[in-house]
């Protein structure tokens, strides 16, 4: 009798761990595609601020081609480069550049330049700033990121790519001069790799997102 209840209870355990691996699986599916889904909308729209729609006549989001320079680009992963396109003419690019060096970690960004070189707009995607003081670099926070529209490396003097601190042209926030200063570090940076890359930027063959 006893063994029985044993070999009962045994079988109920089993068919109990399946059925909850196969509920943990199907919500882990679920759940992923819509994560997923969600990425790719939060994605579309941080690039459809930078570069309007009636720009380009390509998939922005698909048409993308990955580089590496750690000096250039903040990091010694591939970072993406999303192209866009009209009738086949390169029409601006927007890179995935990091900032090594803000003051509580890296500070990831989006920065689009059109195909003569010139800054169409930055924005931040993630940062771990200090709030109130380093996260004035957030467009929700304030209009500071707003001042790279138009800037490009013919229009500024090396000595101008700075914080004001330094003797460039950039606010820098009172009681965090660090952030902007990352900030622009990697704006230019980044402007310096696209000059340097722009044949290889929009002639790399297309490149797969899960790269």
């Amino acid at each position: 009798m006893l063994l029985q209840m044993i070999k009962k209870t045994a079988i109920a355990l089993v068919v109990a761990a399946i059925l909850g691996s196969g509920l943990v699986a199907l919500s882990y599916q679920v759940t992923h595609e819509q994560i997923i889904s969600n990425q790719r909308a939060a994605l579309i729209r941080s690039l459809s601020v930078l570069i309007n729609e009636d720009m380009y006549d390509n998939d922005l989001v698909n048409d993308i081609a990955y580089f590496q320079d750690r000096k250039l680009l903040g990091t010694d992963d591939p970072i993406v480069a999303y192209r866009a396109r009209l009738q086949d003419r390169p029409i601006a690019t927007v890179l995935s550049p990091i900032a090594p060096d803000g003051y509580n970690g890296k500070i990831h960004l989006l920065v689009g330049v059109d195909y003569n070189g010139t800054l169409i707009g930055v924005r931040v995607v993630s940062h771990q700033e200090t709030p109130g003081l380093g996260d004035m670099i957030d467009a929700r926070r304030s209009n500071w990121i707003l001042s790279f529209n138009g800037l490009s490396l013919n229009n500024l003097t090396r000595k101008s790519w700075n914080v004001k601190r330094d003797g460039g042209i950039f606010d820098q926030f009172t009681g965090a001069t660090i952030t902007p200063r990352a900030v622009v570090k990697a704006v230019h940076n980044a402007l310096l790799f696209y000059e340097k890359h722009k044949t290889e930027i929009f002639e790399t063959e297309t490149a797969s997102m899960t790269q």
